[in-house]
């Protein structure tokens, strides 16, 4: 059964989280339409009767989406993440972040369209001072791409005084993991992250993990980061919708299991999960990798009654599905 709420416009609804989210928003019976030009994101990702393709940076390409649907909140994906390539390109990144974002608003606002939900991110924090980290810590970002992330959600709060615009920024920490039906996953290229490079060790398709530094003041030496699985963040984004349509004011909110793993832990659980060695390689610590990470999702538990559903191996386990699948249907191994 659909719900009688019009469209939801998901930008970026072919990538990663989006695509995710899209998936999870049509099973609970939303009416969802993908806008994305297919730079990072994947047409195999979306079903045919819900995506159109274009740009942000084209006001026409957006006012064609929203002449065609009955849009009621928009679920915004389409950027660019890389923190390394965003010191090298900043000027992209302001442009396919900020500016995109501010083209993306304009014509919501030209259509009356008033929910809108940020996908941003932990970057805007920077180097925090304490751990685990909550909303109310200093938005210190130290990178464009943290920076593009912080200016959007100052640039809501001015829209919102000024044309009415409600939106809920959604700061979450490292996403993983695949959907269950083993459909969609995280495909990157090239690949940063850390669960889908060790398991590219366990297939065969690289020779080992680098571990940038073991001495850090951790219960084994390795950083600790907040991983939290895609499904999970998925609901999340739903929760969200549902609480600006139900009139609800503007919000902040940080998505994360609220522990932490550290990188010899998701070596660990890779090796149990998949039943393959994973080789090692120690390297130096990197410049600015803070020893811990994680964050505070107590208010996203409390206001909008979100709760993470996966734990490690389970994460890990649907990550191993789709590895196994991305390799067999779409790349080469090489061993």
């Amino acid at each position: 059964m659909q719900k009688e709420r019009g469209y939801i416009l998901v930008t970026g609804g072919a990538g990663y989280i989006g695509s995710h989210t899209n998936l999870e928003l049509q099973k609970q019976g939303y009416q969802s339409v993908v806008f994305d030009n297919l730079s990072l994101g994947h047409r195999e990702f979306v079903e045919q009767n819900n995506f159109i393709e274009g740009d942000l940076n084209n006001l026409e390409d957006i006012r064609t989406v929203f002449k065609k649907y009955n849009i009621k909140a928009v679920v915004h994906f389409a950027a660019l993440s890389s923190v390394a390539q965003s010191v090298e390109e900043p000027q992209r990144y302001y442009r396919a972040n900020v500016v995109n974002t501010l083209n993306l608003l304009d014509v919501m606002s030209e259509y009356g369209v008033k929910n809108f939900i940020l996908s941003s991110t932990a970057a805007v924090y920077g180097e925090p001072k304490c751990v685990p980290i909550r909303e109310e810590s200093d938005v210190s970002p130290i990178n464009p791409y943290g920076k593009s992330k912080a200016m959007i959600e100052s640039i809501l709060q001015d829209y919102e005084r000024a044309y009415g615009i409600k939106s809920v920024s959604l700061r979450y920490f490292n996403a993983c993991g695949a959907d269950e039906c083993g459909d969609i996953g995280e495909w990157h290229e090239p690949e940063t992250h850390l669960i889908p490079l060790v398991l590219d060790v366990a297939i065969g398709a690289r020779e080992a993990i680098h571990v940038f530094g073991s001495d850090y003041e951790t219960a084994d030496g390795t950083c600790v980061r907040d991983y939290i699985h895609v499904t999970d963040l998925a609901q999340a984004h739903i929760l969200a919708l549902e609480y600006l349509l139900d009139g609800n004011a503007s919000n902040v909110f940080n998505l994360g299991n609220g522990k932490g793993y550290s990188v010899q832990e998701i070596i660990e659980s890779v090796a149990r999960v998949t039943q393959r060695e994973i080789a090692q390689v120690q390297k130096p610590k990197r410049v600015g990798d803070p020893a811990i990470l994680i964050a505070d999702a107590s208010k996203a538990r409390e206001i909008l009654g979100w709760e993470v559903g996966y734990t490690l191996d389970r994460i890990i386990g649907t990550a191993w599905k789709w590895h196994q699948k991305l390799y067999s249907h779409y790349k080469i191994v090489k061993r």
